[in-house]
């Protein structure tokens, strides 16, 4: 894709301060595109970090958005509601997005509240700290929360079909990640490996870590460098 709408964004300094991990706001419009958004449907965002992905969402695609994130610091960086709100403003958005200081799978929200769904850079994290049970429960919560026929969109680190070890930051692959989705009662409509997502990886190494990109992919040996995607629907 073209990316015709993440294009008009080209501080990217800025755009890496505000995103935790690789694809940004091409992986949020990129999941956008393959979710059908539609302008006045409810989203809610899993995991937001500083809400940039998210208030790009509602001004491109005039979404209403509940974001939960616990909230907290990343080295030097806050995130959480305060800094969504921040950028809500600067966007133009802060009567779309609403921040709530909360996560998954103990959010206390209503269930069949929302339209959508969107989770990105996040959920693995859980899987990997506090293994696959945990995660099923996280997706199961987002499950409960999303209306009848509501999308889900996940984007996340997954690795390719070759042997990993421990060290590996992707502990699902594609094939693995359906299973579970679909295991929490989603039926998949779509999923696979992102085509620019080694592309992802070398900007935000190069753009948000002091390290020798180059070197670090190499290191990698094609495992995980790279995104995948699935899109689900709750029946």
């Amino acid at each position: 894709m073209d990316y015709c709408k993440s294009k008009k964004y080209n501080d990217f300094v800025k755009i890496y301060k505000n995103c935790s991990g690789p694809g940004t706001i091409e992986l949020a419009e990129f999941l956008a595109e393959k979710m059908g958004l539609e302008t006045g449907k409810r989203m809610l965002d899993v995991g937001f970090y500083r809400g940039y992905q998210t208030c790009f969402l509602a001004k491109e695609y005039g979404v209403n958005i509940i974001g939960i994130d616990p909230g907290g610091k990343l080295g030097d960086t806050r995130y959480g509601v305060a800094p969504l709100m921040e950028n809500a403003r600067e966007f133009g958005v802060e009567y779309q997005v609403f921040g709530v200081g909360t996560g998954v799978p103990e959010s206390k929200l209503p269930a069949e509240s929302f339209d959508y769904a969107y989770t990105t850079n996040c959920l693995h994290m859980t899987r990997v700290s506090k293994g696959e049970g945990r995660y099923l429960e996280c997706i199961k919560e987002i499950h409960r929360l999303l209306k009848k026929g509501g999308i889900l969109g996940l984007g996340e680190p997954m690795h390719f079909d070759v042997p990993k070890d421990d060290r590996q930051y992707a502990a699902a692959n594609v094939v693995s990640n359906v299973k579970t989705i679909a295991e929490a009662g989603f039926e998949i409509l779509d999923s696979g490996y992102c085509d620019d997502g080694v592309r992802w990886w070398r900007d935000y190494c190069t753009n948000s870590h002091d390290m020798d990109a180059t070197r670090y992919i190499n290191a990698d040996e094609g495992k995980w460098l790279t995104m995948g995607f699935v899109i689900a629907v709750k029946k």
